[in-house]
């Protein structure tokens, strides 16, 4: 029998776990959880097999280091970056992750590619064309963790893994264009659950 001696490793999966190992987290998989720090390095993500369909461990990723920005200096020490995940006390930090998010993935034409899948989604859906403005809590905390986003240790990473998503995503669109109906970059990866993909 053949020695299987290698694992297939998705192409922005692999992009963003090199963007985490870049910032400093190693990631890892679990069943137990949907995503955690322990505020010494490590991020665990669920396993591939406990997630919705349309998750996506690259967007899990960005989404998390948006969490640490926003919570960043102090809350980069802290598990689950010093945040409440049982009660709804830190829902105006998680909106301001979200709105970070969704500037930050702008600027390359992602934010309806790399949007959240949690039940935070209809807010994230329902963000003005600049998710930033506003007199609200979180568009002020969104405002003060978009200059951090710029500056190490975020940078380079966020930017770069943007970047090289919108690359990798720009080639698959491009491949699909002449096949394909709908040819917008969040269709290079999102398909509906009732449309097969080819080899399927």
């Amino acid at each position: 029998m053949r020695e299987v001696r290698h694992r297939y490793v998705d192409p922005l999966d692999a992009i963003w776990l090199a963007m985490a190992r870049g910032f400093g987290l190693r990631v890892e998989r679990s069943g137990e959880v949907y995503a955690s720090t322990d505020g010494k390095g490590t991020l665990v993500l669920g396993a591939a097999e406990t997630l919705d369909p349309d998750d996506c461990l690259a967007q899990m990723i960005f989404h998390e280091l948006c969490h640490a920005c926003v919570e960043a200096p102090s809350g980069l020490a802290e598990v689950d970056w010093g945040l409440d995940n049982v009660s709804d006390g830190d829902v105006i930090r998680e909106h301001a992750c979200l709105r970070l998010q969704a500037a930050v993935a702008d600027r390359f034409g992602l934010r309806f590619v790399l949007a959240p899948t949690t039940d935070f989604r209809s807010f994230y859906d329902a963000l003005d064309t600049d998710p930033l403005a506003g007199s609200s809590d979180d568009a002020r905390l969104a405002r003060e963790a978009i200059v951090r986003i710029d500056a190490p240790p975020f940078a380079p990473w966020v930017e770069r893994g943007l970047m090289l998503t919108r690359e990798i995503l720009d080639l698959v669109r491009a491949a699909e264009s002449s096949t394909s109906a709908d040819s917008s970059l969040a269709a290079a990866l999102h398909r509906r659950l009732d449309e097969p993909v080819s080899g399927d």
